[in-house]
């Protein structure tokens, strides 16, 4: 059997798989969340973002492409396991259940939730088809009142008509059953991640014992940060401390 075939074929190549793509996807939506955060700054900030991500044309694509690829993978590698471990299910079975943490006794029922609470973000925020009247492109479009810069460079300049991400999420978040289930979604996002990072540790050889509690409490940190990390935008627009930019003033003639 070829290298890839081994990848694919077995239960350590489909766990190598996960582990891998993974990664990749963790990486991703730490990037995302640190990119959304801008929205608690000046509007020109996510503004900016949103704008130069859109102008890598191509770029952003391939990695769209390259990231839908991972999921695919990771899905596909998680359901095959799961119907190996239904398959070899025996006397032992109770005993994993209980000795079994709570994120990892359903992390992957956790996946598929997050997959249709990815799907529906895409909808809202991407395509438009999920509430199309706060999509940013029938909303008023924004004018950069200073330059967007990105590591020491001018990314967006000053004066650029760009469209209003920052208002297209706040008015979507003003949705109460939108931010709750967005809440809800994160929340079980965060739990899967607790269990999937330690096994991607794991997977790959850098977990032992020497290491395991240490690295336990920082992968639980970091998962309880971004769990609050990407609350305090719903949260915020539920408060009212996030509000949209006003309609403009209409002047009446004389």
């Amino acid at each position: 059997m070829t290298p890839i075939g081994n990848i694919f074929c077995t239960t350590i190549g489909r766990k190598f798989l996960m582990a891998v793509t993974g990664a990749v996807l963790i990486l991703f939506v730490v990037a995302h969340l640190i990119g959304n955060l801008q929205i608690f700054e000046d509007p020109d900030k996510i503004n900016g973002y949103a704008h130069f991500l859109r102008s890598l044309g191509p770029i952003l694509w391939a990695e769209r492409i390259g990231l839908l690829l991972c999921a695919v993978i990771h899905i596909w590698a998680a359901t095959v396991l799961t119907l190996e471990n239904w398959r070899a299910r025996g006397k032992s079975h109770a005993k994993t259940w209980i000795q079994a943490t709570l994120a990892s006794r359903y992390m992957r029922w956790t996946g598929y939730v997050v997959l249709a609470f990815v799907l529906y973000h895409l909808a809202q925020f991407t395509i438009g088809a999920a509430q199309p009247a706060t999509f940013q492109a029938n909303l008023r479009h924004y004018t950069m009142t200073g330059d967007y810069r990105m590591f020491g460079f001018t990314a967006v300049r000053a004066g650029t008509d760009v469209l209003d991400v920052r208002s297209m999420v706040i008015l979507g978040f003003q949705n109460t059953a939108v931010a709750v289930f967005y809440i809800v979604a994160i929340g079980l996002l965060s739990l899967h991640l607790l269990h999937g990072a330690e096994s991607m540790f794991q997977t790959l050889g850098w977990r032992n014992r020497r290491w395991a509690r240490g690295l336990r409490a920082v992968v639980t940190l970091a998962c309880a940060a971004y769990f609050l990390g990407n609350l305090a935008i719903p949260g915020a627009v539920i408060a009212g401390i996030l509000t949209p930019r006003p309609p403009p003033i209409a002047h009446l003639g004389n």
